[in-house]
């Protein structure tokens, strides 16, 4: 899409969020390019897709005056984590053409379990799992964020659904041999969410 809009994927949050617009230019070149260079599964394009909140979320915080081409790539979180991170390996020559790949979702994402009433309630299990997998991406444990369901109870609880999760696969994937995961951000709000943010280099 040369022009994509913004959508609002979501529904019963303040009337703020429905006002935020974010609406740069597309990236139709390297959007076409990406379909023909990925064999690992086939890639269709939607010309009219707009941008979610995965996305303009995060790119107004980082680019306020939406002035860099943006296209969003949608993941079927039907597909096991392992199809993702071998997926993901193919993005890699992106990287090497300067695009900045960004994953955006929860760690820990349990909407079922969040506590409105508490922003700055956090349950044990939320922390435990955020904790887990902080560990585990400065070791660089990759395989074992794969094979998240055998991360015990914590795990279960913090993951009722993979859309969140999967993204920091991507991530994960694209690192180079000598690249490290670092924290640029960590904390947990209304009980069951988790805001960590990290960064290869």
């Amino acid at each position: 899409n040369p022009n994509p809009k913004t959508i609002y994927d979501f529904g019963g949050f303040p009337d703020e969020l429905y006002k935020v617009k974010y609406e740069p230019k597309g990236s139709p070149e390297i959007a076409n390019d990406l379909t023909k260079t990925i064999n690992y599964t086939t890639v269709a394009q939607d010309q009219t897709m707009g941008l979610d909140h995965g996305a303009w979320t995060i790119l107004k915080h980082i680019y306020p005056l939406a002035d860099i081409p943006t296209f969003q790539l949608s993941i079927d979180y039907t597909k096991p984590a392992s199809y993702h991170y071998e997926l993901a390996k193919q993005l890699n020559y992106l990287r090497n053409k300067g695009v900045l790949i960004i994953g955006s979702g929860n760690i820990v994402h349990n909407l079922g379990m969040v506590d409105f009433n508490n922003p700055t309630n956090v349950y044990d299990w939320a922390r435990e799992f955020d904790t887990t997998v902080k560990n585990l991406l400065v070791k660089g444990d990759d395989d074992s964020l794969i094979h998240y369901e055998k991360l015990g109870k914590s795990a279960q609880l913090s993951i009722p659904t993979s859309d969140h999760y999967l993204p920091m696969l991507y991530i994960l994937a694209l690192k180079n041999k000598n690249e490290h995961a670092s924290t640029l951000y960590e904390s947990l709000e209304m009980g069951s969410l988790s805001m960590r943010s990290f960064v290869i280099k």
